[in-house]
């Protein structure tokens, strides 16, 4: 499930869950809060909060959702899937990252010998 969290500096953090070769992968992306991704994004999570409430259970008296349909729909969420050429893109990118040699490529590929 995608998750934010709002910084300061007007930036969103959005989370978000594939599924890959039956592993799950979690993918952090942090966006301007004005992107229209950050703003497609926070309207989900408007869609999915207001969708939760109506879901629990309620107070006795009141008649409470039930059967399989709707415990396999809790259980069986289907997570989005990831390719290998996202997974590849997504490991050199942490790679990068991690390792501190992004400025490095940068200035190595706009050379000759890039």
């Amino acid at each position: 499930k995608p998750q934010e969290k709002p910084k300061d500096s007007g930036k969103v953090t959005i989370t978000k869950t594939f599924d890959f070769a039956g592993e799950e992968v979690k993918v952090t992306k942090e966006v301007d809060s004005n992107s229209k991704e950050a703003k497609s994004f926070l309207k989900q999570q408007e869609k999915l909060q207001s969708a939760a409430p109506a879901s629990l259970p309620t107070v006795s008296g009141v008649k409470r959702p039930s059967g399989m349909s709707s415990l396999l729909g809790k259980i069986g969420a289907k997570k989005q899937k990831m390719s290998t050429l996202e997974k590849s893109k997504l490991d050199w990118e942490n790679f990068k990252e991690e390792e501190g040699i992004v400025e490095e490529l940068a200035i190595h590929n706009r050379g000759k010998d890039g």
